[in-house]
C-alpha cells in the first residue's frame, strides 16, 4: 500500500492478490473516478502477468475543484414510479423523499472536467507505482520461499525415482524365480523348459518396464529446477510441466505390480499435487 498527498488530493493505492492461472484484474475506485479502472489495469499488467489482482484506490480531494452534480431525471422518475407501484400492490406507505431518491444508484453523479483526467491519472499512477513496487517486492520474497519448497519436493520425487529404478529389475528377477518354482511344483519330475521361462520373463519384463518413464521424469524434474530459477514469468510453463510429471507417475503406477513401487508412485503424486498448489502463486 502507498499513500501520498499530490495536488491537493490525498491518494492511497493498495494491491491484493490470490492464486489464479491467468491475469485477472479488478479495481475499486470512487465512482467519480471510474475512468481510472482501465488505466490501472494496463498499468498493473505491465508489472504483474499472473494472478487475481484487486486494486483499491481512495482519493480525497482537499481542494475545491470544478465539478457538477448531474441529476438523471428519467432514472429518478422511474424509481418514483416503481416505488409507487410497490406501495399500491403491497399496501405500503409511500414515504419516498428527495433525499431517499438521491440515494438510489446513479440518480446523482459527479462530473469532473475532462481536462482534469490526465492530471488525476498522473497523480494516481505515481502513487500506484510505489504501491505496486512494494507489492512485487513482497511477491519476490514469497517467491523465494516457494522456490525452495518446490525444489525440496522435487528432491523427494527424484529419491523415489531412484528407488523405482533400482527396484524395477528386482521385480523381474523375483517374478522369474517364482515362475520357475511354480512350474517345478506343477511339473514335478518333468524338466523345466528354460526357453519358455526366458520367454515368459521377457514378456513380464516388457510389461512392467518403466525405464522410459523414469528417464522422462528425471528430465522433467531437471527442467523444473531450471524454470524456478528464471527471472521471467514461468507459471504457465510450470503448470504444463507438472502435468507431464503427473502423467509419467500415473503410467508407472499402471505398470507397477510391486507394492514398494506403488508406494513410491503414491509419494510422487503427493509431492506433485503439493507442487501444483504452490506454483499457482508463481508468475
Amino acid at each position: 500500500m502507498a499513500e501520498e498527498m499530490i495536488d491537493g488530493m490525498n491518494i492511497s493505492v493498495e494491491f491484493k492478490s490470490v492464486n489464479h492461472r491467468y491475469f485477472e484484474f479488478s479495481a475499486r475506485v470512487p465512482r467519480a473516478y471510474g475512468f481510472l479502472e482501465e488505466k490501472l489495469k494496463s498499468f498493473t499488467n505491465s508489472y504483474i502477468s499472473r494472478g487475481k489482482i484487486d486494486c483499491f484506490v481512495n482519493i480525497e480531494n482537499l481542494e475545491e475543484t470544478d465539478a457538477e452534480i448531474i441529476v438523471n431525471h428519467s432514472l429518478a422518475e422511474g424509481y418514483v414510479k416503481a416505488v409507487k407501484e410497490l406501495a399500491v400492490k403491497f399496501f405500503l406507505k409511500n414515504d419516498i423523499t428527495a433525499y431517499t431518491l438521491s440515494r438510489f444508484p446513479d440518480v446523482l453523479t459527479l462530473h469532473k472536467a475532462a481536462d482534469d483526467e490526465e492530471k488525476i491519472w498522473r497523480a494516481v499512477s505515481s502513487v500506484a507505482e510505489k504501491a505496486v513496487r512494494k507489492f512485487v517486492s513482497m511477491r519476490e520474497t514469497e517467491g523465494e520461499k516457494l522456490k525452495n519448497d518446490v525444489l525440496s519436493r522435487a528432491d523427494v520425487i527424484i529419491e523415489n525415482v531412484e528407488f523405482i529404478e533400482k527396484r524395477s529389475p528386482e521385480t523381474v528377477r523375483e517374478y522369474n524365480e517364482k515362475l520357475k518354482m511354480r512350474m517345478k511344483e506343477l511339473l514335478e519330475d518333468t524338466p523345466v523348459d528354460e526357453q519358455r521361462l526366458l520367454n515368459e520373463a521377457a514378456i513380464y519384463a516388457d510389461k512392467v518396464a518403466v525405464a522410459e518413464e523414469t528417464v522422462r521424469l528425471r528430465s522433467h524434474i531437471s527442467q523444473l529446477r531450471e524454470l524456478v530459477n528464471y527471472d521471467e514469468a514461468v507459471g504457465r510453463k510450470l503448470d504444463f510441466l507438472v502435468q507431464e510429471i503427473n502423467r509419467e507417475a500415473n503410467t508407472i503406477g499402471s505398470k507397477a505390480q510391486d507394492i514398494d513401487i506403488a508406494k513410491c508412485v503414491i509419494s510422487i503424486k503427493s509431492e506433485v499435487e503439493k507442487i501444483r498448489e504452490q506454483i499457482q502463486n508463481i508468475e
